[in-house]
């Protein structure tokens, strides 16, 4: 049995769309309010599939074929090394699947998946979607079938799971995230008074207490954080 000093760390990783776009993916807060050249309004609200059903599916499928056609990049790859040394969960606000082609093994997506899709009625039937989507999709009760993607206007399924492990964080990394996207932005209020916080931005926000900030994009200043926390175990 593991001494109380002996269990590994629990370092829990809150990802968002910077880590993305260096390999290659586009965000669209860095776009005036466009994603991929749409209103988000027009792509991204239950309201929108309601009124342009194919036009959604487009641009999912868009996103999709771009993101298989991306490589994890070295941000991702610094955090699975990171799992020989802590014990990591990755919570991510990004919708590829960039850190499980990196090898990571513990990822929760709080906004979605792209590699997914369900049912526009029963929002439990999901099922993988690897190729377009189409309005022939539907599940087994015949209704149409729908990007497995939280949209603006909607409840976040996974954040009280989020919400449990960042309470039991030893030490949070925040990455590529604006912190302006609630409620994602709002888990670093569950962090536990003793746990290190780490941002990793080039340009953070003002006025974090109590973080320490890495001025650097996710590549670079992961890689480095990464490094010294596992020579903390050496």
């Amino acid at each position: 049995m593991l001494e109380q000093q002996d269990k590994p760390q629990k370092v829990v990783v809150l990802t968002g769309s910077g880590i993305s776009a260096e390999s290659g993916l586009q965000t669209f807060r860095d776009h005036g309010g466009l994603w991929a050249g749409h209103r988000v309004e027009d792509v991204a609200t239950p309201e929108a599939f309601d009124r342009h059903p194919q036009q959604v599916l487009d641009f999912y499928n868009q996103l999709r074929r771009q993101m298989q056609t991306a490589q994890p990049n070295a941000a991702h790859k610094a955090l699975v090394r990171l799992e020989e040394f802590y014990q990591v969960n990755i919570i991510t606000q990004n919708v590829d699947d960039l850190h499980e082609r990196a090898g990571s093994s513990n990822v929760l997506h709080l906004h979605g998946e792209l590699l997914k899709a369900r049912s526009s009625v029963d929002e439990y039937y999901i099922v993988d979607c690897f190729a377009d989507q189409t309005l022939a999709d539907v599940d087994v009760n015949g209704n149409a079938m729908r990007p497995f993607i939280v949209w603006f206007g909607e409840a976040v399924p996974l954040l009280d799971e989020a919400i449990e492990l960042t309470r039991q964080a030893d030490i949070l990394i925040v990455i590529g995230t604006s912190l302006q996207v609630y409620p994602a932005a709002s888990l670093l209020q569950f962090v536990p008074v003793n746990a290190e916080v780490f941002l990793v931005d080039p340009k953070p926000p003002q006025n974090l207490n109590s973080v320490q900030i890495i001025r650097a994009n996710a590549q670079s200043g992961v890689t480095s954080l990464v490094q010294s926390l596992i020579e903390r175990k050496n």
